[in-house]
């Protein structure tokens, strides 16, 4: 029997026309859910963007998940405006952004657009992490030379497809190109540095990034003697780094200065993606679901008490594994 969809017992998909091309119904459906729950939503209710996904494929499934699908449930655009997403984001775009996006559909390289679009927006209006926002950019310039990879002389994909492309590359820029950190009034008191330096060194404390800590000491004298200090470089060691690491790197290098220790560190085992961001998506063994930690998902476990039991007597118990970006990638066919 030829397969004629994901499933073959299933009847197929439905597409409906929309001014953005055509989108499959159920995708649109789950959309429109979304924005309804996010209207009629109070204090004490919340969202909860999940998507189900083909981990194995069997004989009856064909084991496929397509990008676009994925990221409208998951509900990208709305999770760049969460300050605990947004680095998650840009990390997943830093990855797809750029010449290798000729290679995906249309509809997940227009999704992937509006979402950069999105992390644009944000990142102008809120002052918010330009350092990611300028190598997105940097790698938003290869594909808009995307039209010199001829192929059968062309770029892959039409013609209209790669002129609103080019449009919504040009307002990406401009938007990008009034990026500008706005420095407080003369008379704004108290600023940063006129706070006690108990305070100072409890947000230096919580950089997680050593990129962070060195442009932070290039500023003045006095943030140079703070992030200097042993406790800054010991804290972001055990932060990302786990005891037994520490251990080892200490034996072989026979050096106290935890600065020296975090970088041999870092070369030795790389820094853990989950370390990286304030929140990711999380993958319940259960249901196949992806998930954002924060938002939770309608778990089969928490609505079938019998399922709940047979589970705990099999002592098979499983909390959400953490997917970070790469991980992410890894369910679809790029």
């Amino acid at each position: 029997m030829p397969f004629i969809s994901k499933d073959w017992r299933s009847p197929g998909e439905l597409w409906v026309k929309t001014d953005e091309g055509w989108e499959r119904k159920k995708v649109l459906e789950h959309g429109k859910l979304l924005k309804q729950q996010e209207s009629e939503k109070n204090e004490s209710a919340a969202v909860q963007p999940y998507c189900h996904i083909t981990i194995k494929c069997t004989r009856e499934i064909a084991g496929f998940n397509e990008l676009d699908e994925v990221v409208k449930k998951l509900d990208f655009r709305s999770a760049v405006r969460d300050v605990r997403r947004f680095n998650y984001i840009c990390a997943l775009l830093d990855l797809l952004v750029g010449q290798q996006m000729t290679a995906l559909s249309g509809c997940t390289q227009k999704v992937l657009l509006a979402m950069l679009e999105e992390v644009a927006n944000y990142a102008t209006a809120n002052q918010h992490n330009p350092r990611a926002l300028r190598r997105l950019l940097t790698k938003l310039r290869a594909l808009s030379n995307a039209e010199q990879s001829a192929c059968w002389g062309g770029p892959l994909g039409s013609k209209m497809l790669w002129n609103q492309h080019s449009l919504t590359i040009k307002r990406i820029q401009n938007n990008a190109s009034n990026f500008k950190i706005i420095e407080p009034l003369p008379g704004s008191r108290p600023q940063f540095l006129q706070l006690p330096e108990e305070c100072i060194r409890e947000v230096v404390l919580r950089l997680s990034d050593h990129k962070d800590l060195i442009s932070a000491s290039e500023v003045c004298d006095e943030l140079t003697a703070i992030v200097n200090e042993k406790r800054v470089w010991r804290e972001l060691t055990r932060f990302h780094f786990t005891p037994h690491q520490i251990d080892t790197i200490k034996a072989k290098l026979n050096k106290s200065e935890w600065k020296d220790v975090y970088h041999a560190l870092k070369r030795n085992y790389g820094v853990s993606e989950e370390r990286q961001y304030a929140e990711m998506l999380s993958l319940c063994r259960y249901c196949c679901c992806l998930f954002w930690k924060s938002s939770g998902h309608p778990c089969i476990a928490d609505q079938s008490p019998e399922f709940r039991a047979r589970i705990e007597e099999a002592g098979r118990v499983s909390p959400p594994s953490p997917v970070p970006p790469s991980a992410f990638l890894k369910f679809f066919s790029l």
